[in-house]
């Protein structure tokens, strides 16, 4: 989809490269040496195939091969949505557990609204706004998410946290709501009953018997954020100026540098999955009743 896609972009691959004041011929020649002169059923064929064998073409832009790209865009991705990942999983999961435990009363309706309201918001704008009071009036985060050469782990931490910070509004809200109906579910289950009735202590009740089985569906949730985070970020890449996966595609894309484009998609697709198969995964794990009826 992503390869029929993009040959139906406008413009001339040769012409991109060569400038819109290049002589015809010489466009012409340049297509005919990318082999984009050629049945599309043919191109598709040798990229997929070359693809499985681990080589990700040859960029049209830069004339080197893509996989090098590829990789190093994915590890700044993967950095970026790691510092996003620190600051907004804790802090939705502890949003939906105290408005659960607060149900119907201010603190529920705050968190629940206001996460609602900032996961609408564009990355672009809250990113503007970030910028300018963290990064132009309070001089307190750099604006560009471009650190010096050679820095060290918590300077490239200190450069990623004003980017991350729009990924933690998009992503709050919608944590905290599933951590939040978990919890609802799992404090009205017959298990937490019992337990009560036991006479357990409230915070043993909650930390042994409602978190185990409340933070399932969140893990799901987080999981298949995974996919956005790592491929979803061509506007915050695009904004702080990072050389991440998702601005890396982004310039492929207007540049119609084919090979890029597709092996980056290809790239996120495969991380999805990874990440999708690891939810599963720890689902069976924190909740043995899958396993047992799996085996069953």
């Amino acid at each position: 989809m992503v390869f029929l896609g993009g040959q139906v972009l406008p413009g001339n691959v040769g012409r991109a490269i060569l400038g819109p004041l290049a002589d015809i011929r010489a466009v012409d020649a340049l297509n005919h040496s990318l082999g984009l002169d050629r049945p599309l059923l043919v191109q598709y064929w040798d990229w997929i195939s070359n693809f499985i064998q681990g080589d990700m073409g040859t960029s049209y832009i830069f004339r080197a091969p893509v996989a090098p790209f590829v990789i190093d865009a994915l590890g700044n991705s993967m950095k970026l949505a790691l510092v996003a990942f620190i600051m907004v999983v804790p802090l939705g999961i502890l949003g939906g557990i105290i408005a659960a435990l607060n149900l119907n009363r201010p603190i529920d309706r705050i968190i629940s609204l206001g996460g609602l309201s900032a996961t609408v918001l564009p990355e672009f704008v809250t990113g503007i706004i970030f910028i300018l009071i963290f990064g132009v009036w309070l001089n307190w985060l750099p604006i560009a998410a471009t650190w010096p050469k050679d820095a060290g782990f918590f300077t490239q931490i200190y450069y990623l946290i004003l980017p991350a910070l729009p990924l933690f509004l998009v992503l709050f809200g919608y944590i905290a709501r599933m951590a939040r109906s978990g919890m609802i579910e799992a404090l009205d289950s017959d298990y937490t009953r019992t337990a009560v009735l036991k006479g357990l202590p409230w915070r043993t009740v909650i930390w042994r018997h409602v978190l185990r089985n409340a933070l399932l569906p969140t893990i799901t949730v987080i999981a298949t954020q995974t996919g956005y985070l790592i491929g979803g970020l061509v506007v915050v890449e695009t904004l702080f100026r990072y050389q991440g996966i998702g601005s890396l595609i982004f310039t492929a894309a207007r540049g119609k540098d084919f090979p890029i484009l597709e092996a980056g998609i290809l790239t996120i697709g495969i991380v999805y999955s990874v990440a999708t198969l690891v939810a599963d995964i720890l689902y069976s794990v924190l909740n043995p009743r899958i396993r047992l009826g799996t085996e069953q």
